[in-house]
């Protein structure tokens, strides 16, 4: 199967809620974790025992691994194994980005069956141009994994390039998303190369011209829940394209542990949240 096909089925079986793994320091301190690799170990680990098996992804941010060195990355590799195991969809939230041997490099590491960092996929950077990303592309799609491919963040800063217009008054927004669409274009129920959209983002699709009902492919959104985003929101952001959002939510899941238990429930609350408030 696809990954666009296993995310449509895991959706459909648990809901369309992806739970961020986001080991910040912050968060450690809350459950009474030290600032270590062990803190981190037991912090990721719980997480899936709590909701793994119940939600249709987890996003673990390769950031947060990285900051503890090999032994975090060591983490990493366990933690993108565990939710395997426990059947659940693992996207890695690395945001690669590059050219040539380097992009090939990143997605070798990221993508290829065997590599212990390879999960079911991967956030990618495009703004070297769509194309550079050819590698991860070619490889997610003979391997059936997927990329989400970064279009309409939610930070402001991200508007200077992803607001910008070329020469023909396309935005670049606009441009990421068409070559995400023709990607997808003979995909059914659901294409494996899908856009990040921030929740929180208004009517910036409208504005930059953005077909998300076009992509046919998966639309990850943070900022769903404890950053703001209900309904409303979502409504306004994607439209009659709230069936291909996977909402991303971290905080409201995760301020629940360390209790597996609590966590579970936390997640299961999200989801039904989720479906509510992207039903059409």
């Amino acid at each position: 199967m696809t990954f666009g096909q296993r995310l449509a089925a895991a959706t459909a079986q648990h809901g369309p809620l992806c739970v961020g793994i986001d080991p910040h320091p912050g968060l450690l301190a809350e459950w009474g974790l030290d600032d270590d690799v062990e803190g981190l170990r037991r912090f990721a680990l719980t997480v899936l025992e709590g909701v793994g098996g119940h939600v249709a992804a987890v996003k673990p941010q390769a950031a947060f691994f990285e900051r503890h060195g090999s032994q975090g990355v060591a983490v990493l590799e366990e933690v993108i194994a565990a939710g395997r195991d426990t059947g659940t969809l693992v996207i890695v939230d690395a945001k690669r980005g590059d050219i040539g041997s380097t992009m090939s490099a990143y997605a070798d590491a990221f993508l290829r069956d065997g590599s212990p960092l390879a999960g079911d996929a991967l956030t990618v950077s495009p703004y070297l141009g769509f194309g550079s990303l050819d590698p991860a592309v070619d490889l997610a799609l003979a391997t059936g994994r997927g990329l989400f491919v970064l279009c309409l963040t939610s930070n402001t800063e991200g508007q200077e390039v992803q607001h910008a217009r070329t020469s023909d008054g396309v935005s670049i927004a606009a441009r990421m998303a068409s070559r995400a669409a023709a990607l997808n274009a003979d995909a059914n129920p659901l294409g494996s190369i899908g856009l990040v959209v921030g929740a929180t983002v208004g009517d910036a699709a409208e504005r930059t011209g953005v077909d998300l009902d076009a992509v046919n492919g998966p639309l990850l959104a943070p900022g769903v829940g404890a950053q703001g985003a209900g309904s409303r929101e979502l409504a306004r952001v994607f439209g009659s394209a709230r069936r291909l959002v996977l909402a991303s939510s971290s905080r409201a899941v995760l301020a629940a542990g360390p209790s597996p238990a609590a966590l579970r429930a936390a997640g299961r609350a999200a989801a039904d949240e989720a479906a509510a408030a992207l039903a059409l």
